[in-house]
């Protein structure tokens, strides 16, 4: 079998239904001995203590994507919050049930307009701020 790329994998598991990627996690978690764990995105901050003066002077970098409605394509906005996140089934669901709530916060300017690029394509409601 041909070793297939990050793109291929990717599109193959974007035709699955959630059941089937469901699945499939937990038994690549069995084949591998491995949990997929549901962790909170992490942000690394690049300014230093001391420097909240400076950065009160500087433009805005920072930016939070908030998900302010699902839409008439729930599943697809659920896909989209897993992929920008790395957020698990359960909890991507209950972050677009219970909107308005941010799926990404403080990311870089270009972030923000892909997310939100990515969720409205989904069909969702999104603010950046």
């Amino acid at each position: 079998m041909a070793k297939l790329s990050q793109e291929d994998l990717l599109a193959q598991f974007e035709e699955m239904t959630l059941i089937e990627l469901s699945e499939f996690v937990k038994a690549f978690e069995e084949k591998f001995d491995v949990t997929a764990a549901a962790a909170a995105p992490v942000v690394v901050a690049g300014g230093a203590a001391g420097g909240a003066a400076a950065a009160a002077e500087e433009e805005k970098d920072e930016f939070d994507v908030i998900l302010t409605g699902a839409g008439d394509k729930k599943i697809q906005v659920i896909k989209v919050v897993r992929e920008l996140t790395s957020l698990g089934l359960k909890e991507a669901k209950d972050l677009v049930d219970g909107t308005p709530k941010p799926v990404l916060e403080k990311v870089a300017k270009d972030a923000a307009d892909k997310a939100k690029e990515a969720l409205e394509g989904a069909g969702a409601s999104v603010e950046v701020k």
